[in-house]
């Protein structure tokens, strides 16, 4: 099979696609020839070595957490719930740039959604829904928003919403207005954040969700009255220089299945989006990547397998 690998840490310039043995299912796997892969910043981090701590590698890796496909193969004792030929999404345990992969947690895919669309939902759901709930947020409270315009941002401003919170988030100026349309009251980063925050939540700030990282712990732990109860971070690696939890996964198999499914029906329902932005074939993905890497991306880039 073909699959993008990289044998070192380092910039986009490690990727490179080459032909290589296809994963084979043992006991209770499941084997999915994939269409479609989510890409997320965590990509271009673990490239560079930022997370091995909470993401160690094994080279030669193959990048990607989530995809969307079509089981390929099973196991023995893996036909219970999915059979070949059916059309699923979720996350894998052997990196999704590639044309077959060993599936992770996964969930089956309604046919009223797009292969595209599915790629984009399990980081973005899973990630916005564990957190929220770390967080405690609550009907009637505040939640300040870092990174609000990117896709777990905006996954998170719609289930923030949904629970009758008000939300607060940082974007730059030009995503502004897409942020309102999904309920959120926008505010600028950068020199004057505080300020800003506090003219558009007179009320306070309950909880903190930093999806961006930039230096935004200090400001958030200054607007929560100097305490870090209830901030909580997928960006910044320093967090625990500031007394702030990261938040990096660690949700049970069961679970993660069930946010699958739940967040497909939403999703086919319209009651959530996570917009595509541009896609790309698996031979461009350090493009992909560097894009990812370079910021301000509004929803999700995808690539084509």
């Amino acid at each position: 099979m073909r699959a993008i690998l990289y044998d070192t840490f380092g910039g986009a310039e490690v990727l490179s696609l080459k032909d290589t043995d296809k994963p084979e299912p043992g006991p209770g796997d499941v084997r999915v020839k994939v269409v479609t892969v989510g890409v997320n910043p965590l990509d271009y981090k673990r490239r560079y070595g930022w997370v091995e701590q909470f993401y160690p590698t094994t080279f030669p890796a193959v990048p990607g957490l989530e995809f969307a496909g079509v089981v390929d193969a099973l196991g023995d004792g893996a036909g219970s719930t999915f059979a070949v030929g059916d059309e699923v999404f979720g996350l894998t345990r052997t990196g999704a740039y590639a044309e077959y992969a060993l599936a992770g947690d996964i969930a089956h895919k309604p046919a009223a959604l797009s292969f595209e669309a599915a790629a984009a939902l399990p980081v973005a759901g899973e990630t916005a829904q564990r957190v929220l709930d770390e967080l405690g947020l609550a009907q009637g409270e505040t939640l300040l928003l870092h990174g609000a315009a990117g896709a777990v941002g905006q996954v998170a401003v719609q289930f923030a919403v949904a629970r009758g919170a008000t939300v607060v988030g940082t974007a730059s100026p030009a995503n502004h207005d897409f942020l309102r349309t999904l309920g959120a009251v926008p505010v600028a980063y950068g020199a004057g954040l505080a300020d800003r925050v506090r003219a558009a939540a007179p009320q306070g700030v309950d909880a903190v969700f930093d999806a961006a990282g930039h230096d935004a712990l200090p400001v958030s732990i200054a607007l929560r009255g100097g305490t870090t109860d209830r901030i909580v971070t997928i960006a910044d690696m320093t967090a625990a220089e500031h007394g702030v939890p990261f938040s990096a996964g660690g949700t049970p198999s069961e679970q993660v299945r069930a946010y699958l499914a739940a967040h497909a029906r939403l999703a086919v329902e319209g009651r959530l989006a996570v917009p595509v932005v541009e896609t790309f074939p698996l031979a461009d993905a350090a493009k992909a990547q560097e894009l990812s890497e370079a910021g301000h991306v509004r929803g999700k880039l995808v690539i084509t397998v």
